[in-house]
């Protein structure tokens, strides 16, 4: 028989009871708890915080991270095909050509028709792009990107034949909007700078493709990769890079022998990086730079004790997307437009002292003048000349003369039966050589008097065919969005 001293039933019965509510009680603080939580939890969560207004140019871009764009090895991969022997000597050396203006230096007599059909020397197959190339003593020089390496490739081939020489890349994740790659490149005798399409700058060497040095614009510089990637092409003078970050820096100039920044412009109105280009220019005597960002357009000082400085700056053109680059008159005039119904504006450059200041003459709708979507007007015999938008009403994509000094009245155009899209145009050996978008390209007499329609041909079967025209060595390089042709346009 089991006794159990001191045992007392009604003791148990009240621990039993306190245990009872004491679990009662942290039940019902436990159940505060977690409602003070969820109510704190509905209260700061923001459903929408990760949907965002629509950009036009923004849709199907990755997003940025270290894997797609964020530890880049600038010039991290080289490929070697084969050497070249050639006498060519011909050079385009950077965009619109050595003087910015889009006129051949190139004295060899061309075609004035297309006879039996072109000659074509030579087609390579490219990456989705409009990126043109450049040329240097028979070598043709190319911005691609490789989509099966996910790579930006520097690209080199021979002008005569078209034979890959080499190739030097890098890996950087980018999707297609419409197109990738394009820009051009800048080239002298001992280096060649490429900027890719999430604003990587690279310097090599042109006669080996040895990577100098590189510089990652978005990591350094805080740049805001342009709406439809970069456009941006590279010009170099006396050896230094001319760039425009358009992040914490407006413009800089980069030693290309050592990659070090050597001046840099200071960008006080945040103003960001545009598809448009720097252009040298020469205004009341004084050598300078002219960029056209998103905020405005602004002249920098080339020369001189205030070398990097900013000379003259105005607000007064400034649309979300520029693609054309700035044009110099002559007596300190500037012309500028874009498209997407922007229109253009007639800038007046002034010194006093050494001050400069920067006044309106006139801005002009898309109908009253010239505008461009995409492509820089030519400046040609005292006359400028473009391919008008689709916003120009019935002259859209027509080819049209102005007179620069007379209210940008239209002399004449293309005519209905001649438009030509978006595309490219070049002047050469006294002609017009005119892309239109679906690959025809055609011959005009270069000639303020009238449109003088020579010949035309179908070339390509691709589409936007936008990349810039290079005329060199008797040789005329285009593209579409996938293929890089050369064609012989010698007169015999």
């Amino acid at each position: 028989m089991l006794i159990l001293s001191g045992f007392k039933p009604d003791r148990i019965l009240t621990n039993k009871y306190m245990l009872s509510k004491r679990s009662e009680k942290g039940l019902i603080l436990l159940t505060v708890a977690v409602a003070i939580v969820l109510f704190v939890y509905w209260l700061l969560y923001n459903p929408v915080k990760d949907i965002h207004a629509s950009i036009p140019g923004m849709d199907n871009r990755p997003k940025e991270s270290e894997s797609s764009g964020g530890k880049v090895k600038i010039g991290e991969g080289f490929d070697f095909f084969k050497e070249l022997s050639t006498d060519l000597k011909g050079k385009w050396v950077q965009f619109r050509g050595a003087n910015s203006d889009n006129i051949s230096a190139d004295q060899t007599k061309l075609i004035n028709s297309w006879g039996n059909g072109p000659k074509i020397d030579w087609q390579v197959e490219l990456g989705e792009g409009h990126a043109a190339p450049v040329v240097y003593n028979g070598k043709v020089y190319v911005l691609d990107y490789d989509e099966v390496k996910k790579a930006d490739a520097l690209r080199c081939f021979s002008l005569e034949t078209g034979e890959e020489l080499w190739r030097r890349w890098y890996r950087v994740h980018i999707k297609r909007n419409h197109g990738i790659s394009r820009t051009v490149p800048a080239i002298n005798d001992k280096y060649l700078i490429t900027i890719g399409p999430r604003c990587h700058v690279m310097c090599t060497d042109p006669n080996t493709g040895d990577f100098l040095w590189g510089i990652d614009l978005v990591k350094d510089y805080m740049s805001e990769i342009p709406f439809w990637y970069t456009g941006q092409c590279p010009i170099i003078v006396d050896n230094i890079a001319i760039i425009a970050p358009g992040g914490s820096s407006l413009l800089m100039g980069v030693d290309c022998a050592t990659g070090k920044v050597v001046w840099e412009t200071p960008n006080p109105d945040g103003w960001k990086m545009s598809h448009s280009s720097v252009m040298p220019m020469n205004l009341n005597g004084k050598k300078m730079w002219v960029y056209a960002a998103v905020g405005g357009i602004v002249g920098v000082s080339a020369e001189g004790d205030d070398l990097g400085e900013i000379l003259w700056k105005t607000k007064d053109f400034a649309p979300s997307v520029v693609a054309p680059s700035p044009i110099v008159f002559g007596n300190g005039k500037v012309y500028m437009t874009a498209g997407y119904g922007a229109g253009g504006i007639l800038l007046q450059v002034k010194k006093s002292g050494n001050k400069y200041s920067v006044e309106t003459l006139q801005k002009f709708k898309p109908k009253d003048g010239i505008a461009s979507e995409q492509q820089t007007p030519i400046l040609y015999d005292g006359h400028m000349f473009s391919i008008l938008p689709k916003d120009a009403g019935g002259l859209r994509n027509r080819f049209v003369c102005v007179d620069p000094n007379d209210s940008q009245k239209i002399l004449w155009d293309s005519g209905s039966e001649h438009r030509f899209g978006l595309g490219p145009y070049v002047v050469a050996d006294g002609k017009f050589f005119i892309l239109k978008d679906d690959g025809t390209i055609s011959i005009a007499k270069a000639t303020s008097k009238s449109f003088q329609f020579l010949d035309k041909a179908k070339i390509m079967e691709g589409h936007d065919a936008w990349g810039p025209l290079v005329v060199v060595d008797g040789r005329l390089l285009m593209r579409d969005d996938k293929h890089m042709l050369c064609i012989d346009v010698r007169a015999n």
